[in-house]
C-alpha cells in the first residue's frame, strides 16, 4: 500500500561528525600552479531502509577575485519535508593552516523565501547560506555535508540519479561512491560511454565506485536525437521494472470522490455537459477550463514533487502545476464518463526513456490520455489555447508511462502534423503599376498555440507604443524590413488566437535574373535548409531529430501590372510533398489580374533515419530548383518610364504614400520613416519632397549616409553648392570615410577646383592604412575625370601592377581611355579582360560601349548597351549613350526616348557627357 504522508525532518541545518560508513577521500589531491581550482569532488551515497544519504565533500581553491567573490556566499538548498540537510565540515586552508570555521561559531541562515516564484514554482527546498569570513584568494574551501531524502510517495523504493563529470573538465580527484546492504541491493545502471566502475564488498555493504573525471564523451551531431546527446550519468534504483513505477503512481491519479457533489467544481463539470452533448466536446472544454482557467505554478512542497494538488484545492486556489492539472482534468474527465489515464512523460529527454533504469526519475512531466471510439487522445493542461481543432494534436514527447494500478511499459507518441498553423498569414500586395516601386501590403497573421500565449501575455505588459513595436518587429521577420502603420495586436478568447494585422511598404521583391524581371513566389521552401553532418565513420547510422510539430500557413496575393497580360509561372507551381518530416503543399494561380500562392509546411516530428537522409538531400535541392516564380514581360511598366498622370492614378503609388505617411505619423520621432520616403519620393524625380524629408532628419540625427544622400539629391537638382556642402558636413562627422573624403573631392573638381580634390585625397594617402588603395584609386579616377588622362592612366597602370588581374582596376582604365578617346586599342583590351574575370559585367559591358563609340564601330556599341540595359534598364550611362548611338544611326524617334530617359534618371548626365566632348 502507498503511503502519502510526509517525514518532516529538520527544518534547519544540523551540525554533525560524518557517518562512520564515509571512506576516506581519493587523492592524492592536485597542487601547484597547473591545479585546477577544484581540487576535490567526492560524493558518496548510502542507500538503505528507503532512504538516500548523499554526502558531498569539496575541496575549491580561489585562484582569483573573481572567483571568490563567487565562492565566498555558499548556498545549499535541501527538502525538509524529505530529510536533512548536515553540515560535517567547514574550514579554510591557508597554506599549512587549517581554520575550522564551524569551531568559530559561523553558521548558516536559512532563506524562508522561496527561491523560485518567479519561474512559477514553489518548490518546498530552503536555503541554508553562509557568507565565508576570511576567505582570501589563495585559499582553499574545504567544505563536507549531507543531504539525506525519503520519499514517501514513492512508497519504499529509492531513486538517485547522479550526473558524471567528464573530460576536458578540469577537476583534482573526483569519485561516486553508491553503498547499500549486500542483501538488499538496487538495481544500477551506467549511461555513460568507456567509464569504469569498481565494485565490491566491505562489511555486508555492496559498493560501487566511479572516478572522475570521466573519458570524454563522444562527440554528435547537434540534429542527433537526445539519446545519442545524452550527458554521462548513473542511475540506482529499487524499482523492479517500468511496471512497478506505473503501479507505484497510479494511486496518486485515482480520482473516485475526489469531486464532492454539490461542490464548484461539481458544477463546472455539469455546465461543461449542458453546454456540450458529444464526448469530444466535452473533452476539449473540460481541458480548455484546465488550461485557461487554472493557472500554472509548479507546488512541489508536502511530498508535492509526486503527490498532486487535490481537484477541490486547485479550482479553490486556481493554480497548479502538471499533476494537479492533470488530476483535475483526469477527474472531471472521468465524472463525465470519459475514459482517460495519466501518462508520465520527459520533456527534453523522451527518446532515452527505454534506455533508463525504471524508475520516477526519468520522468519530469505528467498529462492526460483520453480515448473516444477507439480514438486517443494527448491532453495536456499545462497547454495554451487547445480548442476542439487541435484536440488530436500530438505532443513531441517520445515515450510515455501510463500510470495504471496493473502497471504499464513505456509506449512511444506517434506525431503528426497539427491541425492549425501555429502562424496564419495573409498578404495582399499592390504592386499594379510598376515592378520596380517598393510593394504596400495588407497583412494579417492569425497566431496560435504557444506563440499566442507569447504574444498575448507580451501585450498585457506593453504599452501602446511598445504593442506596435512588438507587432513591427514579428511582421518584419516574414515580410522584410519597412515601413509599418495600422498595426494592432487583438487577442480572442474565444479561440485563445491572436491577431496581428497591419499595413506595409517594403522594396521590391522583383529582381533581375537572365534579363528578366522575376519575383520568387515561395516562403517555405526559402529558408528551409536540411543539412545534417554524417561524415564521420561512427555517425553514418545516427537519425536525424526532427522538430516538434508546428505548421505555418501563408496566403500571398500580388496584384499585377498591366492586369497580369503577359505575366508567366515558372518553376513548379503546385506542389503535395513530404521532405525531411516536412509536410509540404503549395498552389500557385494567375487569375483576375493578380498572383495568388497559398502554401502550409508542417513538421511531423520524429526523426529522419540516416539511410534516409541522402534521399532527403536530394529531394530538398530538387523542390528548391524548382521553386516557382512570376516572370514580368519585356515591356513591364518601368518606374522610370511612369508619366505623372500614371502615378497620381496608380493605387500602388497611394498605397505606398499612404502608408509612408501614416507610419510617421505613428511615432514622429522615428527617423526610419522619413528616409524610406524621401528615397522613394527621389526615385520618382520628386526630389523637392525628398530633400524635404532629408532635411528633417539630418536637423535631430545627422549621418554621413543621410549628408551624402542629401548631396545626391541637390547635385541632381543642379544644386552643386549645396550638394558640396553637404559632402564636407559629412566628412566633418567622419574624416575617415572613404565615401565622404571622395564624394567631397569629386564635387570639387566638378566645380573647378581640381587641385583642392587631390589635395584631399593625397591627405589620407599619406596616412597609410588599409584604406590607402581606395583612396588611390579615387584620385586615378579624379584625374582621369577632370584632369590629365595620361596622368590617370599611369597612375591606374601602378595600381595594376601591384593587383594584376583586378576587374575593377583594369575597367576603369579603360573608362578613361574611353572618354577621354586615347589609347583606345589597349582601351578595348582593358575592357574584355574586366568582363572575362568579373561577375558583374555591367559596368565593363557600358565602359567597352564607350570605347566602340569612339571607334566608331556602332553595331558593336549598341549590342554592348543592349546587353547592360536588359539586365539594368535605369543605367543613366548606358541609355544616354545608346541614345547618341541610335542619333548617330540616324534612328531618331528612339533616340529621343532614349535621352530623355535618360535624363529623367539623372538631371545632370548631359553635362557629365559634355565633358566628354559627346553631346546629344
Amino acid at each position: 500500500m502507498l503511503i502519502s504522508q510526509t517525514v518532516q525532518a529538520s527544518d534547519t541545518p544540523l551540525y554533525q561528525p560524518a557517518p562512520a560508513w564515509i571512506a576516506a577521500a581519493p587523492g592524492p589531491a592536485v597542487s601547484g600552479e597547473d591545479a585546477p581550482p577544484v581540487e576535490l569532488i567526492d560524493w558518496q551515497h548510502r542507500i538503505e531502509e528507503g532512504r538516500v544519504w548523499s554526502y558531498i565533500h569539496q575541496k575549491t581553491r580561489m585562484v582569483s577575485p573573481e572567483m571568490l567573490s563567487q565562492a565566498a556566499t555558499l548556498a545549499l538548498p535541501w527538502a525538509p519535508d524529505k530529510g536533512d540537510l548536515i553540515v560535517h565540515d567547514l574550514a579554510i586552508v591557508r597554506g599549512g593552516q587549517r581554520i575550522d570555521l564551524l569551531a568559530k561559531g559561523q553558521r548558516f541562515t536559512v532563506l524562508r523565501r522561496e527561491q523560485s516564484l518567479e519561474r512559477r514554482e514553489l518548490t518546498g527546498v530552503l536555503t541554508a547560506t553562509l557568507a565565508v569570513e576570511g576567505l582570501e584568494v589563495g585559499d582553499v574551501l574545504d567544505m563536507a555535508v549531507s543531504i539525506t531524502a525519503r520519499d514517501a510517495a514513492l512508497g519504499g523504493r529509492v531513486q538517485d540519479v547522479v550526473q558524471l563529470i567528464p573530460l576536458p573538465a578540469r577537476i583534482g580527484p573526483g569519485r561516486v561512491r553508491f553503498s547499500w546492504p549486500t542483501g538488499a541491493a538496487p538495481r544500477w545502471k551506467l549511461l555513460a560511454d568507456a567509464a569504469a566502475p569498481v565494485v565490491s564488498t566491505h562489511g555486508g555493504y555492496s559498493e560501487l565506485t566511479i572516478a572522475m573525471p570521466i573519458v570524454k564523451p563522444k562527440d554528435m551531431p547537434e540534429d542527433a536525437p537526445m539519446r545519442f546527446r545524452r550527458a554521462p550519468m548513473i542511475e540506482v534504483a529499487s524499482f523492479t521494472d517500468w511496471g512497478d513505477v506505473s503501479k507505484v503512481m497510479a494511486p496518486l491519479y485515482a480520482t473516485d470522490g475526489l469531486i464532492a457533489p454539490g461542490s464548484p467544481l461539481a458544477a463546472e463539470v455539469a455546465a461543461i455537459q449542458r453546454a456540450e452533448v458529444t464526448p469530444i466536446g466535452r473533452t476539449q472544454r473540460a481541458l480548455e477550463v484546465v488550461q485557461d482557467k487554472i493557472r500554472y505554478l509548479a507546488v512541489g512542497m508536502d511530498g508535492g514533487n509526486y503527490v498532486p494538488q487535490s481537484p477541490a484545492k486547485t479550482w479553490e486556489v486556481r493554480y497548479g502545476d502538471c499533476k494537479a492539472k492533470t488530476l483535475l482534468l483526469l477527474a472531471m474527465l472521468r465524472a463525465m464518463g470519459i475514459e482517460a489515464e495519466a501518462v508520465t512523460a520527459n520533456l527534453g529527454m523522451g527518446d532515452l526513456v527505454p534506455e533508463r533504469l525504471p524508475s520516477a526519475a526519468a520522468f519530469n512531466h505528467v498529462f492526460v490520455k483520453a480515448t473516444l471510439a477507439g480514438e486517443t487522445l494527448w491532453l495536456d493542461g499545462t497547454g495554451n489555447g487547445s480548442r476542439l481543432a487541435d484536440i488530436r494534436d500530438t505532443p513531441a514527447v517520445g515515450y510515455v508511462l501510463p500510470i495504471r494500478t496493473a502497471g504499464a511499459e513505456p509506449m512511444l507518441i506517434e506525431t503528426r502534423a497539427n491541425a492549425r498553423p501555429m502562424i496564419d498569414m495573409t498578404i495582399e500586395a499592390d504592386e499594379s503599376l510598376s515592378v520596380d516601386l517598393p510593394s504596400p501590403f495588407s497583412v494579417t497573421a492569425v497566431l496560435h498555440g504557444p506563440m499566442a500565449a507569447a504574444m498575448r501575455q507580451a501585450r498585457a505588459q506593453l504599452g501602446p507604443k511598445e504593442q506596435r513595436d512588438a507587432a513591427r518587429q514579428f511582421l518584419q521577420g516574414w515580410t522584410g524590413e519597412g515601413q509599418f502603420a495600422d498595426l494592432s495586436i487583438l487577442p480572442d478568447p474565444a479561440t485563445g488566437d491572436v491577431t496581428i494585422k497591419g499595413v506595409g511598404v517594403t522594396s521590391t521583391p522583383w529582381a533581375v535574373e537572365d534579363r528578366r524581371r522575376r519575383r520568387t513566389l515561395d516562403r517555405m521552401l526559402a529558408s528551409f535548409q536540411f543539412a545534417p553532418d554524417r561524415s564521420r565513420p561512427d555517425w553514418t547510422k545516427i537519425p536525424v531529430a526532427a522538430p516538434a510539430p508546428m505548421g505555418l500557413h501563408f496566403r500571398t496575393r500580388v496584384k499585377l501590372p498591366q492586369g497580369g497580360q503577359g505575366y508567366t509561372l515558372d518553376g513548379t507551381p503546385d506542389l503535395d510533398t513530404r521532405i525531411a518530416s516536412f509536410a509540404m503543399k503549395r498552389s500557385v494561380r494567375i487569375a483576375d489580374g493578380a498572383v495568388t500562392i497559398d502554401e502550409r509546411v508542417d513538421s511531423i516530428g520524429g526523426e529522419v533515419p540516416a539511410a534516409r537522409i541522402p534521399a532527403e538531400r536530394d529531394a530538398l535541392a530538387t523542390a528548391k530548383a524548382r521553386v516557382p516564380q512570376i516572370v514580368a514581360p519585356v515591356d513591364t511598366p518601368r518606374r522610370t518610364t511612369l508619366t505623372p498622370q500614371q502615378t497620381a492614378q496608380s493605387s500602388q503609388i497611394r498605397a505606398i504614400r499612404t502608408t509612408f505617411d501614416r507610419a510617421i505619423a505613428a511615432d514622429v520621432e522615428e527617423s526610419s520613416g522619413y528616409v524610406s520616403r524621401a528615397a522613394f519620393e527621389d526615385g520618382l524625380g520628386n526630389r523637392k519632397a525628398a530633400l524635404a524629408d532629408l532635411t528633417k532628419v539630418i536637423a535631430t540625427e545627422p549621418s554621413v549616409d543621410l549628408y551624402l544622400q542629401r548631396a545626391g539629391v541637390a547635385e541632381a537638382m543642379g544644386d552643386r553648392a549645396a550638394a558640396l556642402a553637404d559632402a564636407e558636413r559629412a566628412r566633418a562627422l567622419d574624416p575617415t570615410s572613404v565615401a565622404a573624403t571622395a564624394r567631397t573631392a569629386w564635387l570639387m573638381a566638378d566645380g573647378g577646383n581640381l587641385s583642392g580634390g587631390i589635395a584631399l585625397l593625397d591627405e589620407r594617402i599619406a596616412l597609410g592604412g588599409e584604406t590607402r588603395s581606395n583612396y588611390r584609386s579615387e584620385k586615378a579616377g579624379l584625374i582621369g575625370e577632370f584632369g590629365d588622362a595620361a596622368e590617370a592612366i599611369k597612375l591606374y597602370d601602378t595600381l595594376i601592377a601591384e593587383k594584376p588581374g583586378s576587374p575593377l582596376l583594369m575597367n576603369a582604365r579603360c573608362w578613361i581611355k574611353g572618354t577621354r578617346s586615347v589609347m583606345l586599342d589597349t582601351a578595348l583590351k582593358d575592357c574584355t579582360s574586366s568582363i572575362e574575370l568579373s561577375d558583374n559585367t555591367l559596368a565593363a559591358l557600358d565602359s567597352r560601349a564607350m570605347v566602340w563609340f569612339r571607334m566608331g564601330r556602332l553595331a558593336e556599341a549598341m549590342t554592348d548597351l543592349d546587353a547592360v540595359l536588359a539586365a539594368a534598364p535605369d543605367l543613366a550611362s548606358s541609355r544616354f549613350l545608346r541614345g547618341i548611338v541610335l542619333k548617330a544611326l540616324h534612328r531618331d524617334a528612339e533616340a529621343a526616348t532614349d535621352l530623355a530617359l535618360a535624363r529623367r534618371i539623372s538631371p545632370m548626365i548631359d553635362r557629365q557627357y559634355a565633358r566628354y566632348g559627346i553631346k546629344a
